[in-house]
């Protein structure tokens, strides 16, 4: 570390914790640096020393980014008071977190890293990334209900409309989705509002990174064009809403 870096990028360069969770770890006087209570805003120099509790922290030199293909029935949480958490289920031997969530009754492409720098741009709304999934449904998919997805939908319990999408049918039951965007349970509810029930919810791209042929339950690196590539998309200025 060449410069002077705010504590909570630090923490989260690290891999400890995302910079909203350091700012209220912060807050709580749980960290410090040089043996004196961190405050908001202060800068970790080169040579200082950050405790976060009773562990010492160093930034993070290699920069871990796994596609899972989570299952149905895992919790995408690193929270271990949580039964069914992705972390425990992984059993990585390092310290990483999920970037978003996936419902515990889908199942599909879920990245997790020791990034929390990452997990923020990958997450925001703003950018318009795309997300795919494959969704099958318990009645016949028309084009009807293509045509009032893909348009948007309000959801009555979030007060929320969705945005535009692209959805395609590929099956009798079953269609193609790319979201923008990710409300809690967003496909789910969008569905519902057209009297229709999700049988079956499997996601199978985030951006570039696709879940290809992954078996359920099992993990791999990003590759080395698959991490270029995503990098060059996060430099993007991706405010593309016409898309």
């Amino acid at each position: 570390m060449e410069h002077p870096v705010r504590i909570n990028k630090y923490l989260s360069e690290a891999g400890i914790c995302s910079r909203r969770e350091a700012d209220r770890r912060i807050a709580e006087g749980f960290v410090t640096i040089n043996g004196k209570a961190a405050a908001m805003g202060d800068k970790v120099f080169p040579g200082d020393k950050v405790m976060y509790g009773k562990k010492e922290v160093s930034k993070e030199e290699a920069v871990i980014l796994l596609a899972v293909n989570k299952p149905v029935g895992i919790v995408c949480t690193a929270q271990k008071r949580e039964r069914d958490n992705i972390i425990d289920f992984l059993r990585y031997p390092k310290r990483i977190y999920p970037i978003g969530r996936l419902d515990k009754d889908s199942h599909g492409l879920l990245l997790m890293t020791n990034q929390g720098d990452l997990v923020n741009k990958i997450m925001r709304s703003r950018y318009f990334h795309e997300k795919e999934y494959l969704v099958r449904v318990n009645r016949e998919v028309t084009g009807e209900f293509l045509q009032g997805m893909s348009k948007g939908v309000y959801l009555e319990e979030l007060d929320a409309m969705t945005r535009p999408c692209k959805v395609e049918k590929v099956g009798r039951y079953t269609f193609r989705m790319i979201l923008t965007q990710g409300l809690n349970r967003q496909i789910r509810r969008m569905c519902q509002a057209f009297q229709y029930r999700v049988v079956d919810l499997k996601r199978i791209r985030i951006m570039n990174i696709r879940l290809g042929d992954l078996k359920d339950g099992a993990y791999r690196e990003v590759s080395k064009e698959e991490w270029g590539m995503l990098q060059e998309m996060l430099q993007e200025p991706c405010f593309r809403k016409g898309r």
